[in-house]
């Protein structure tokens, strides 16, 4: 039988949802439904159902909303995109297998009601998304996208989260981590196209300049796929967003974290932001939308919500210093 490619990745993601709430299930305590509330092993809960009664929502500012371009406010709708696999707790299906949840999805969601519109959420793979932000088909790009001064000559951004990264090995190597040198002649998985595999692809060139062997970088689009590889030892590591490292670790049992990072390595804290086509006049209200949940307290909620609670910023940033580029 013939299965298209969406219909295989919802399958895969269903598999994975069902072994983490299997697993969860028999580590929780006192959850009272262990597939629409699961329980990590620090205690903290996420709300996996596609109901979502606890997500935080914003309320209209009509100051705010009356900075939206004209075109914007009256269409009514901020069309949000981004990768609906980027993992857990970040963007991703909920058990239904149908309704994207996550700490991206309350972000776009505080957002839009903050500005009085309503959220029209769509995803596709990971480049589409900038070409639906291109197009004007989407207003903004939601997904773990970090500030890169590349990016920057084409689009704008607004700050909201700290970019984290995380290096995941399986629970048994028997390797130690130290520095990038210890990377040399080992197979780590990375997200094609993403700011992580700029920072691995550095790291073994200098790695060859200094003799070594090379890094064996190895690429993936979903997340399931690298979760799946790690747990087979097909992968002696995966370089991915710290949220998603802590809360795939915490719930399968079968990996940890050795190190993390600022996504932009030694050079800056790299930074988490909203994306949208440059001067269109929508960054500056999606900025002052985010500062005003940061300043009455939505956005640490949404943060405080799904574990991210040390990922906060205190100041919604536009077009801050972002990721070098590369020689």
């Amino acid at each position: 039988m013939l299965v298209s490619r969406t219909g295989r990745r919802r399958h895969t993601l269903a598999v994975a949802a069902t072994l983490i709430a299997t697993v969860l299930a028999a580590n929780a305590c006192g959850s009272p439904d262990a597939g629409t509330e699961v329980r990590t092993v620090n205690g903290q809960s996420f709300d996996l159902s596609p109901q979502q009664a606890g997500r935080v929502r914003g309320e209209k500012v009509d100051a705010l909303a009356a900075e939206l371009p004209r075109a914007v406010r009256d269409r009514g709708t901020l069309i949000v995109t981004g990768t609906a696999t980027t993992g857990a707790p970040l963007r991703f299906y909920a058990t239904d297998d149908r309704t994207l949840i996550g700490s991206e999805i309350d972000i776009a969601t505080l957002i839009a009601d903050t500005l009085g519109l309503k959220l029209d959420l769509r995803a596709a793979d990971w480049a589409q998304n900038f070409v639906a932000v291109d197009s004007g088909t989407a207003d903004a790009f939601i997904s773990n996208v970090t500030v890169t001064e590349e990016r920057k000559e084409k689009y704008d951004f607004a700050t909201y989260r700290l970019d984290n990264l995380a290096l995941e090995v399986p629970k048994d190597t028997n390797w130690t981590y130290t520095d990038r040198k210890s990377l040399a002649g080992k197979r780590i998985g990375v997200g094609s196209g993403t700011n992580q595999e700029q920072l691995l692809v550095r790291w073994n060139e200098l790695n060859l300049a200094e003799g070594l062997p090379k890094i064996d970088i190895a690429y993936y689009q979903q997340a399931t796929d690298y979760y799946l590889a790690l747990a087979s030892h097909r992968l002696d590591g995966y370089l991915g967003p710290n949220p998603v490292a802590i809360y795939h670790s915490a719930t399968s049992g079968q990996t940890r974290i050795v190190a993390t990072y600022s996504g932009a390595g030694d050079a800056l804290q790299a930074e988490i932001a909203v994306l949208t086509r440059k001067d269109n006049g929508l960054v500056g209200p999606i900025r002052d939308a985010l500062q005003y949940a940061v300043d009455h307290g939505t956005y640490q909620r949404v943060l405080d919500r799904w574990g991210l609670k040390n990922e906060a910023v205190a100041q919604v940033r536009i077009n801050p210093p972002g990721l070098p580029k590369t020689a």
